[in-house]
């Protein structure tokens, strides 16, 4: 049954990945259209086409490799400064160039000449490739917000489940296994008395209100003596002062989520309980907001991940939680959420919330104002953009359209370095995989 369950949600998530990806071209091709330039192809996936259907001007079709996807629009690039495709050229960077140029230009068929991509305004340009990223983030945020005002999430309360007997730096075997030794120092809450089921309502004279603002307090008072006020069967009791004593603990994220570095900070020595709670709309858009914050300082820290990510995939070294994860990862993540032990609805939050993580993911990533990513011919276009209305204002003649054919040489280095990066993710991937906690 649990293997059955694990194929379901890999099934699940692939069929996901397919219409994520079908919705960012959508958001291309339906601007393209409305800007009246001709789009040959709408295709999803890559390598050997396995159904295809043509409508109007457009054949629309699935591939075999469900990796990305693209729109083929005709004339992406301007001619050479001949007004005609550039002679080859011996130098391979000339040649890169005027590939492109001409595999631009392959489908133009006559009456063509006035629904090229590169004829249109810049602004029209930015639309059309900021769209297909822009509906990304519109699915990431649709699946958010059920989930998050739904679904709910799991949120820790400030009602004690357990109460640690001994104080263990965070990752020891102490704290793994929660064993004693004689040498062992007992950890503050067992001395103050604190039991599971009560409920902290003030520590050392703050008044609590949510786990976070408890664990904040506690980790700010590191060898400080404090009095802890708990709820217990329905009456207020106030535990006999204690002294927090300074342990290495889990390093928090922005988020409040433990991550794999540690720090030293106060420690009392509890274990919160977890409730499902949903959230209100403003606080929804607040977690998205760091989300997105963390979302792209994850991308900014990936080459720094690299040597950590060989280590996984090649020396046999720990991967990390937040290990970067490409398709075949998530996948597998996608399979253990359906074969966890939890209620439907949880495995089913669980999936959007990967779903919606990738959408978000797609949005940062094709906002990076490389080629060949989309935010590479944003870039393009803003660029034109300036250098014409710079002409207009200081009265110089139009420079007309920035030939962004020049920048394929980078293009290529760029999508050369994601390739490397895509193979040595999968590699991880499945020889050292991240599990789902």
């Amino acid at each position: 049954m649990t293997t059955l369950m694990t194929v379901l949600g890999i099934v699940v998530f692939v069929l996901g990945l397919l219409f994520s990806i079908a919705w960012h071209e959508l958001g291309h091709l339906t601007w393209a259209k409305v800007f009246g330039i001709r789009v040959p192809q709408y295709m999803v996936g890559f390598g050997p086409t396995i159904w295809s259907r043509k409508k109007g001007e457009t054949e629309y079709g699935v591939k075999a490799v469900p990796l990305g996807g693209y729109i083929r629009m005709i004339g992406m690039f301007p001619p050479g400064p001949d007004g005609r495709i550039a002679a080859r050229s011996t130098s391979p960077w000339r040649s890169m160039i005027e590939d492109a140029r001409e595999q631009s230009f392959e489908e133009v068929k006559p009456g063509d000449e006035t629904r090229l991509f590169y004829t249109r305004r810049p602004w029209q340009r930015i639309i059309i490739m900021f769209f297909g990223p822009f509906m990304n983030l519109i699915l990431a945020v649709a699946l958010f917000l059920v989930v998050l005002m739904g679904f709910g999430i799991s949120t820790a309360t400030p009602t004690i489940s357990t109460v640690a007997k001994c104080v263990a730096p965070v990752g020891s075997t102490e704290d793994r296994t929660g064993a004693c030794t004689a040498k062992s120092q007992v950890t503050p809450a067992a001395q103050a008395g604190v039991r599971p089921g009560d409920t902290v309502v003030s520590f050392n004279g703050d008044p609590i209100s949510s786990y976070a603002q408890l664990q904040s307090d506690i980790r700010d008072s590191a060898k400080k003596t404090v009095t802890i006020v708990v709820r217990r069967g329905g009456q207020d009791v106030t535990l006999p002062p204690v002294k927090i004593v300074e342990n290495k603990v889990a390093k928090l994220d922005s988020n409040g989520d433990p991550t794999d570095q540690t720090v030293s900070a106060g420690f009392l020595g509890i274990t919160p309980v977890s409730e499902i709670r949903t959230l209100g709309l403003t606080a929804s858009f607040n977690r998205m907001g760091d989300m997105t914050v963390n979302g792209f300082k994850s991308i900014v820290a990936l080459p720094s991940k690299i040597p950590a990510l060989w280590g996984a995939a090649f020396e046999g070294q720990k991967r990390s939680a937040d290990s970067p994860v490409g398709v075949v990862g998530v996948a597998r993540v996608g399979g253990d959420v359906f074969a966890m032990h939890a209620p439907a609805s949880a495995r089913i939050a669980t999936m959007l919330s990967l779903l919606a993580g990738l959408n978000l993911s797609l949005f940062l990533l094709n906002m990076l104002p490389l080629l060949p990513l989309d935010g590479g011919h944003i870039a393009g276009a803003l660029w034109e953009w300036l250098r014409r209305s710079v002409a207009k204002l200081t009265r110089r003649p139009d420079p007309g359209p920035f030939d962004v054919a020049k920048l394929m040489p980078v293009a290529y280095v760029v999508a050369g370095v994601f390739l490397c990066f895509t193979v040595l993710v999968m590699i991880a991937d499945v020889v050292n995989p991240v599990r789902l906690g």
